[in-house]
């Protein structure tokens, strides 16, 4: 999609319809710092308040992902290259949680085992020892639910058996045995339980 064209086209829309940049975020209960963001293709609408823009703009979603109006000859087309846009958009940013997933990952490991070295090597009382491990535990076990649900949501699970990929409830994540991203999970589609791993596309 093209943020610069699809910004163009709002702020012709919005004009359009004789609002200003202010005017039309106060129907949206958003800043006019956001419209214009939009505008100049710094950002993109949020998908929670596209179909209000468009109700106010008196166009379609499909208008405004393509940044254009368009035509009945050409909106299965569109559709279809915006369907496959989105589908990009989401592969990327799920490349970038589960890239983001190990980045936090190792810092707790890298806090959690230079405390537990400390605690080893200083001379000091044992009750000492143990609150530094203890410290060193507590970011690892804050951050451990948040580590989950990256890996639960972003990207899929692909079943050995079936080779059906979905995104699995939390508390199945949570409790299931795993070897890094490969977790033993009954798959939804075939019943069956298997060693699942993590899969980005689900092409």
């Amino acid at each position: 999609m093209d943020q610069v064209k699809i910004g163009k086209f709002i702020a012709a829309c919005r004009k359009q319809e004789g609002l200003t940049q202010v005017q039309l975020a106060e129907k949206l209960n958003i800043t006019d710092r956001a419209v214009s963001k939009w505008e100049t293709g710094k950002a993109m609408p949020d998908t929670s308040i596209m179909l209000e823009l468009c109700d106010v703009l008196k166009i379609n979603v499909t208008d405004l992902l393509c940044g254009e109006v368009v035509t009945m000859e050409n909106n299965n087309k569109q559709l279809e290259n915006n369907l496959l846009e989105l589908a990009k958009q989401k592969e990327q940013a799920d490349k970038r949680l589960l890239s983001l997933e190990i980045v936090v990952g190792v810092f707790c490991i890298a806090v959690l085992l230079g405390l537990t070295m400390v605690a080893s090597f200083i001379q000091a009382e044992e009750w000492v020892r143990i609150v530094l491990i203890l410290i060193g535990l507590v970011p690892f076990l804050i951050l451990l639910p948040f580590l989950i649900k990256i890996e639960q949501t972003a990207g899929y699970y692909e079943c050995a058996k079936c080779k059906h990929k979905y995104v699995p409830e939390y508390k199945n994540v949570f409790w299931s045995m795993h070897m890094g991203r490969t977790r033993y999970m009954k798959c939804p589609h075939c019943n069956q339980k298997s060693w699942q791993k993590k899969v980005v596309s689900k092409d």
